[in-house]
């Protein structure tokens, strides 16, 4: 079955550009013009991926992110014509899984794309775990309901960001550098990545589970290096 791609972007132009290269790589194609009737869309039809502009009339891109994330987990990458680090941390704090700049290399985004179409068919596609949970002190991951509780109480975390903390703690002790972490949980290799796409999905992680996020218990940076969890 060939997966439904929403394209929610005001200018014709670029909808057209994007609707071509998803339609010549297989990809069944949905518009909308903006955010309402991008949020219209999914309440009401499958759609496997959506690349949301920030920057549309009636409802944004940021504010139709946050209302889609109350009610599915589809993978989301954003576009803008902002370039700035705010803009970035922004979108990926409402819970988008990507971002890519304006203006755009087609090719890029399509590779961003299929990273995040391959992350979500991994995932899904994983086999029974008989171990499903890893406990960290009083943080308890559930690979199998793909929950996560900290001291008792349950934190909705994004796919990625459930995939970031999964791969940490599964593998204590070991240290990960953005470039190690982007591979896997993205499953795409680092062409295309913007090094703070990994840092901000950190630190989101580190907002929900941490009770001071600048003095983590959980996630530790190594200075240099990387990300790990201690054993």
């Amino acid at each position: 079955m060939k997966m439904t791609i929403l394209v929610a972007e005001d200018e014709q132009e670029i909808r057209d550009v994007i609707h071509i290269y998803l339609r010549n790589e297989g990809y069944l194609v949905r518009e909308a013009e903006d955010g309402t009737q991008a949020l219209k869309m999914v309440q009401q039809e499958k759609i496997d991926l959506i690349i949301l502009d920030i920057m549309m009339p009636h409802l944004d891109g940021i504010q139709a992110c946050l209302k889609i994330r109350e009610i599915s987990n589809v993978p989301i990458i954003m576009l803008s014509a902002k370039g700035e680090d705010l803009d970035k941390i922004m979108g990926l704090s409402t819970g988008a899984d990507d971002y890519v700049t304006k203006p755009f290399n087609p090719l890029e985004l399509i590779a961003r794309v299929k990273a995040q179409i391959r992350r979500q068919h991994f995932t899904s596609s994983k086999p029974a775990i008989n171990d499903s949970e890893i406990a960290v002190d009083d943080l308890v991951i559930n690979r199998d309901q793909h929950s996560v509780v900290v001291r008792g109480h349950e934190k909705s975390l994004t796919p990625i960001e459930f995939s970031i903390l999964e791969l940490l703690a599964m593998h204590r002790g070991q240290v990960f550098n953005v470039d190690k972490i982007y591979q896997s949980v993205w499953k795409e290799h680092t062409a295309f990545y913007s090094e703070n796409t990994v840092m901000v999905h950190i630190r989101n992680i580190r907002e929900k589970i941490e009770v001071n996020p600048r003095e983590p218990q959980y996630i530790k940076t190594v200075w240099g290096v990387g990300y790990k969890i201690e054993k």
